[in-house]
């Protein structure tokens, strides 16, 4: 992928990107060559406002407006990492948000479909992933909460906004054998679960506690 400007080729986000893998990431167990590469290729600082540009390799989320946030970088690797990605995968993003997770799940699977509820987040994050010349991205303005059924079974599929429970619609839609992670909990704290489709099977398992934004639709909180 050709990142674009900003001035997003000069030594200091270079810099900013190692430096976030080496101790953000690397120092906290994320270990996955594949996830480390795309964290330290996609420009992070391009995806988050402007006044914010200079904090967008720092250890913490940021706002990106309509009341959501881009997530700190450790939870963006961690999240990815536990999908166990290899390159070959279809993949499936309920929250596409700014379009950070994408991007970086997108150097790694082979199709990322995602789905973003709010329409003006969705038509920034369109214009910003096709510029950066992510054409293996593929972005939809729906209730992520019922997942996109017409691209369905995905080998894996993340959602990034906090559910009071794991939407049964997610849970048809992943492939066997398949991984499928979500923080799930109430709308102040959750735990990031991991569910395992094997024969039929959903074995699950919590991987750490976190905070996200809300999942809102038919499958998650209402409002």
């Amino acid at each position: 992928m050709c990142p674009i400007s900003r001035n997003n080729s000069s030594d200091q986000y270079k810099i900013a990107r190692e430096r976030m893998v080496k101790n953000q990431l690397m120092a906290r167990g994320i270990t996955d060559n594949l996830v480390l590469d795309a964290m330290n290729k996609v420009p992070r600082h391009l995806f988050v406002d402007e006044a914010l540009t200079d904090q967008a390799y720092q250890d913490h989320p940021l706002p990106i407006g309509y009341g959501q946030t881009i997530s700190q970088p450790y939870i963006v690797a961690l999240m990815t990492q536990a999908l166990e990605l290899k390159g070959h995968e279809k993949v499936l993003e309920i929250g596409t948000g700014s379009g950070y997770q994408a991007a970086v799940l997108a150097e790694i699977a082979d199709k990322v479909y995602s789905v973003e509820r709010v329409p003006q987040l969705l038509s920034k994050t369109r214009r910003l992933l096709d510029s950066l010349g992510y054409t293996n991205c593929f972005l939809k303005l729906d209730d992520g909460s019922w997942g996109w059924e017409e691209f369905a079974p995905y080998d894996a599929i993340i959602v990034t906004a906090a559910s009071p429970n794991v939407p049964d619609p997610l849970l048809k839609q992943l492939k066997d054998p398949g991984i499928l992670l979500i923080p799930v909990g109430d709308e102040f704290s959750q735990n990031l679960i991991r569910v395992r489709k094997i024969n039929g099977k959903y074995i699950r398992e919590d991987l750490e506690a976190v905070r996200f934004v809300k999942l809102i639709g038919d499958h998650g909180w209402k409002q």
